[in-house]
């Protein structure tokens, strides 16, 4: 398996050590409010502050809610009465106790992120105000066995009226006489009035306290309390009335509930009498509803829930590895190209959750009475990212963490949640088995991807979850786009994307007829499965009934292979003879002309067994007592029989899809079929109509010809897009070519023996010329062909090619290409290198990493290296693609050589350092270059800002230095002479920058090198720092931008030029481009990578130093 471009997102991100374990049981999920009042010790994570905030993101919304609560608490505020508006699992019950942290014991709170967010919007600086806290978690308080609760000193005691519960926890046994006028520990069974309240809420604030009130699931126990005693639902509207009132008129006291209850189904028309009447009391005295959690909030709740904080915490650090997803699906989905840095922001942000997967939970599925919002989203992706942590291969979290990994059966524990969900709703009266739908079309979608190994990371099956997933509630939809971005991060093919697509569609059951398919093949725009069986189950039983009558299939069989044109459509042209469906071998001339014939079904073969018939055709002209002559001019097409059985099954498709319309034409009259199987129908029918000639075309993908040993062979081709015959002259097997073979086999020794014993040079003419009749050599169409390959060896150096001009000079080429006029020359001739002699070396060749052999490790070579190495006889090894093979380097003179070398360098290809001589980009000098004269690579570039005093200080003084200082310095500072040309172009580098300016008193510039110590230059006040990353130079004359481009930020300039340009014209302004490339590795940088980039840069200009 090839490495992916990406990290998977469990090697970026850590799971926490009870997630990932197992530890951490699906419960812990449900926050219990009165758990952590009374600090029992079942749910640390909840009761212990530091590790309830290190699992805490204080959302938008749920930061204003403490800052309202808290500043009224310190007396700051007028917002005494807040209701959170929330569904069930909506993070409710986590709200009020974060809010119970931050108001118990402030001067505790951890050192945390989380904390110091909240003290931030808060706004009070680091003393928090500490209350006295009443909670109140209704779901427990049983109607006929109380609730336990806790006074300010710990003391725990059974109470079962709420008012009861609320004086227990804010005064122990003095707030039950409050309330009860001085009764001792009897509970009153009348609702409190608003005096006793005030009274009740003052005693906190007696003793410096402020008080919170936290009320949750008010309506799970007015539920059942009013159901019980109809006169209860008067005592809760006057206690809550009292309370809140109460809560208005008491300083720093605030009151936060939840009234909803959790399960939905309690719903019904009286628990919405219940809450109508609750909520009037609340909103009379209640600020405007709090939802704490929204749905931008959930990629930041799940990180912190499921991963450890080490993991998460840098997000620059994960920022990377989310735009490698963003950039698989931008690839992918134009919309999000288009949308540019808002859609990278987005899954920046997401990371490393899909941020379409997490909305259609909490978008989607919160319609579900089951699923629990927040709630349900942690506990499904904690099942999800449990099983998938140790083998998702996908660089973000998205519909593959809900597969079984690779090769289980049947559905994860995650997706099976998800699907007793779905299960429990209702679709047009009946209920969906989502199970067995699932199954059968995850086993499709296997199925398909076996086909495209560009699918390699599951992408239909994905597709499968993500059209479930956005199917629910019915009659939901996905569309396309959806697919695609849910799995464009794994940057599948495309195309094989579409086709995977397209088959599902075609082979699903369960997609809504009106989802899977349209008109023209191309994908649909919507997807939705259902629990109505489609077309496609009809059609396979109406196909049963036509693959029992073979005789009706062989018929419509003969009459679509005559139609199918691509079968030998392109041969013509080519000048080949074309046959279509000859009765007889004789159909085919025997004349030396090449032939190309497809047979009919009767010829059918298999690879590596020509049939009977087939060997006839190619073997004999009327009868065996005449056999053919030239057989290497024959070529037949035959269909493969397992291809025919695939054409077969097409007809078959196509007469079922008859039988099925015949059928619905019926039923039309009837006026019981929709519109949407009439449409699919007729998409079906155009489909099948198109993929029996398609299937003929992948039958008669057979040839047979004459093998290089003379014998009838068989082979199968790969049929494309592509006409027969242009497949077939692609297929080596064929040896049927118009381009180039390997050279090494036009060679002595090579597999056609076209050599005689002791010969070292012949005619290109001679050898191109030797394939026109012989079996064991391959059918060339085009004699040009062999000269491409002859060419192709000379420029892998495997031999020289040689032309001798009338004038008895000689031109070679090794590791080149002749030019055209050259190639034609009846004369030129083809030398074994141990004969050879060059009469030229391309300074190109001397670069180093070009030349095998020659540099290896070492990185300076002398002269005399370079002459040994062409002296003659030397054996280097060559790669041969898996293998490696001896070449020998032909020989060329010592003045050759040299002639190289001089160009070489002053071609920028080498690099010149003789004694104190450095040359480069520029002639050597006469009598400089000896054989101890030292070549390197290309010295690396001296940049502008490197001639500055803070790089060469002991150069400049006073603020000025002269260029053969600088020089000088540069030079110590690298251990050799640097080339005049770096320093003059960095000395113009940073005249053009206007980091330096020339002395009023120095020699003009440019200048010689024996002129540079009269050349002064002076620092330019206010420029300089540091260039690389970006920046402006301004001066009165002109500006300067610098900037460190990304690739695409290139072609974004590139793109710009136009518009500069224009601006150049419109305002009479120079502006030049300076460019610097810079090349890095983590390790060492491969010299073949920077020769390869030097090329690539020099095919642009040849200004780069």
């Amino acid at each position: 398996m090839t490495a992916t471009k990406w990290k998977p997102w469990h090697e970026v991100v850590t799971l926490r050590d009870e997630l990932r374990t197992g530890e951490l049981s699906m419960a812990m999920f449900a926050a219990d409010l009165d758990e952590v009042i009374l600090k029992r010790g079942k749910r640390p994570i909840y009761e212990e502050p530091a590790k309830f905030f290190a699992l805490t993101y204080p959302t938008y919304n749920l930061r204003n809610l403490a800052r309202d609560v808290v500043r009224r608490l310190a007396g700051r505020s007028d917002k005494a009465v807040r209701q959170l508006h929330l569904t069930y699992g909506g993070g409710k019950t986590h709200t009020l106790i974060a809010l119970f942290h931050l108001a118990n014991d402030p001067a505790s709170l951890p050192a945390l992120p989380a904390v110091e967010e909240f003290r931030t919007h808060i706004d009070l600086g680091r003393s928090l105000p500490r209350a006295r806290v009443a909670a109140l978690s209704f779901d427990k308080l049983d109607l006929e066995t109380g609730i336990e609760a806790a006074d300010p000193k710990g003391k725990i005691t059974k109470l079962f009226h709420p008012w009861s519960v609320l004086a227990w926890q804010l005064a122990g046994e003095k707030g039950l006489g409050i309330l009860n006028g001085g009764k001792g520990r009897a509970e009153r069974d009348t609702a409190p009035a608003e005096n006793v309240m005030l009274e009740l809420l003052a005693v906190p604030a007696a003793e410096g306290m402020s008080v919170l009130i936290l009320l949750d699931e008010v309506l799970m126990y007015a539920r059942q309390k009013v159901a019980q005693d109809r006169g209860w639902l008067v005592k809760l509207q006057a206690f809550f009335q009292a309370l809140t009132q109460a809560a208005v008129k008491t300083d720093r006291c605030a009151v936060v509930a939840s009234l909803l209850a959790s399960e939905l189904s309690r719903m019904d028309q009286f628990g919405l009498e219940i809450t109508n009447a609750l909520k009037d009391i609340f909103a009379r005295q209640q600020e405007e509803p709090v939802e704490p959690v929204v749905k931008q909030d959930v990629a930041e709740v799940l990180r912190r829930r499921f991963f450890t904080p080490e993991s998460i915490r840098d997000k620059e650090a994960l920022r990377p590895h989310a735009i490698a997803a963003f950039k698989g699906i931008s690839a992918l989905d134009e919309a999000t190209k288009k949308q540019g840095a808002e859609a990278e922001r987005r899954y920046v942000e997401s990371y490393p959750f899909h941020p379409e997967l997490t909305e259609v939970f909490y978008s989607n599925w919160v319609q579900l009475d089951q699923f629990q919002r927040t709630r349900g989203v942690l506990r499904i992706f904690a099942m999800a990212l449990r099983d998938a942590a140790g083998w998702d291969p996908c660089p973000v979290v998205g519909a593959n963490v809900f597969l079984r990994k690779r090769g289980e059966p049947g559905l994860s524990d995650a997706m099976r949640d998800l699907v007793d969900i779905a299960d429990a709703q209702s679709a047009q009266g009946q209920k969906v088995a989502w199970s067995g739908i699932l199954n059968r079309e995850l086993g499709f979608a296997h199925e398909i991807q076996r086909d495209f190994p560009g699918l390699g990371n599951r992408e239909i099956e994905q597709a499968v979850l993500t059209t479930f997933f956005h199917s629910q509630p019915a009659p939901q939809k996905a569309h396309l786009r959806a697919l695609k971005l849910a799995v464009a991060p794994t940057s599948p093919d495309r195309i094989e994307l579409e086709k995977g697509l397209r088959r599902w569609a075609q082979e699903s059951y369960w997609l809504d007829d009106k989802y899977s398919s349209t008109e023209g093949g191309a994908l649909p725009e919507e997807w939705r499965l259902g629990n109505k069986p489609n077309l496609t189950q009809i059609h396979r039983e109406k196909k049963r009934a036509v693959e029992a009558d073979p005789g009706l299939i062989a018929v419509r069989l003969d009459k679509a292979v005559r139609d199918v044109k691509k079968l030998t459509e392109g041969a013509s042209a080519l000048g080949v003879r074309v046959h279509h469906l000859p009765e007889k071998p004789s159909d085919i001339e025997d004349d030396g002309q090449f032939h190309f014939a497809v047979l009919g079904p009767e010829a059918g073969s298999e690879s590596g067994k020509p049939s009977p018939m087939a060997k006839r055709f190619l073997e004999e002209t009327t009868g065996p007592a005449k056999p053919r002559v030239y057989r290497n001019a024959v070529i037949l097409a035959v269909p493969s029989k397992d291809g025919l059985e695939i054409v077969r099954s097409r007809i078959a498709d196509l007469l079922a899809w008859e039988q099925v319309e015949s059928e619905l034409q019926d039923q039309a009259k009837s006026g019981s079929v929709d519109a949407q199987r009439r449409q699919r129908l007729t998409v079906e029918m155009e489909k099948a109509r198109k993929l029996v000639p398609d299937a003929i075309r992948q039958a008669w993908s057979m040839i047979v010809t004459v093998s290089e040993s003379n014998e009838a062979q068989a082979f199968k081709l790969n049929i494309t897009d592509d006409p027969l015959f242009t497949t077939l002259k692609a297929d080596p097997r064929a040896r049927l070519q118009e381009t180039k073979i390997t050279a090494e086999s036009l060679l002595p020794g090579g597999p056609y023996d076209l050599w005689k014993e002791g010969e070292t040079l012949r005619r290109v003419k001679d050898l191109a010329g030797a394939f026109a009749q012989l079996p064991h050599l391959p059918k060339m169409l085009n004699a040009s062909a062999i000269v491409d390959t002859l060419v192709d060896g000379c420029a892998a150096g495997d031999f020289v090619l040689q032309l001798k001009r009338p004038d008895r000079s000689v031109r070679t080429w090794w590791r080149a290409r002749p030019d055209e006029t050259a190639l034609k020359d009846p004369d030129m001739e083809v030398v074994l290198s141990p004969a050879a002699e060059l009469a030229e070396v391309s300074g190109m060749l001397l670069r180093k990493g070009v030349l095998p052999g020659l540099w290896e490790t070492k990185t300076e070579l002398p002269l005399s290296e370079f002459q040994a190495y062409f002296a003659g006889g030397k054996i280097v090894q060559v790669d041969r693609g898996g293998y490696t093979e001896g070449q020998q380097v032909p020989k060329a003179s010592a003045a050759v050589v040299s002639a190289a070398v001089e160009k070489a360098v002053a071609d920028g290809d080498l690099w010149l350092v003789s004694g104190p001589t450095s040359l480069f980009r520029e002639p050597i000098p006469a009598g400089v270059l000896t054989s101890a004269s030292l070549l390197l690579p290309p010295p690396e570039p001296v940049v502008a800002a490197a001639i500055l005093e803070a790089n060469v200080p002991v150069a400049w003084k006073d603020g000025k230095a002269n260029v053969a200082g600088i020089l000088a310095q540069l030079s110590a500072q690298r251990g050799k002479p640097v080339p005049w040309h770096l320093v003059r172009q960095a000395v113009e580098g940073a005249l053009r920058a206007r980091l330096v300016e020339l002395d009023t008193d120095s020699a003009g510039w440019p200048c010689d090198p024996s002129a540079a110590a009269k050349v002064t230059l002076k620092a330019v006040t206010g420029a300089g720092g540091d260039l690389g990353g970006g920046g402006v130079v301004n001066d009165k004359n002109g500006v300067t931008y610098q900037a460190y481009l990304q690739p695409n930020e290139l072609q974004d300039l590139n793109d710009a030029l136009l518009a500069i340009m224009k601006l150049q014209a419109t305002h009479g302004i120079q502006i030049r481009f300076y460019l610097t490339v810079e090349a890095t590795a983590e390790k060492d940088l491969k010299p073949e990578a920077t020769t390869e980039l030097r090329r690539i840069l020099d095919s642009v200009s040849d200004a780069w130093h």
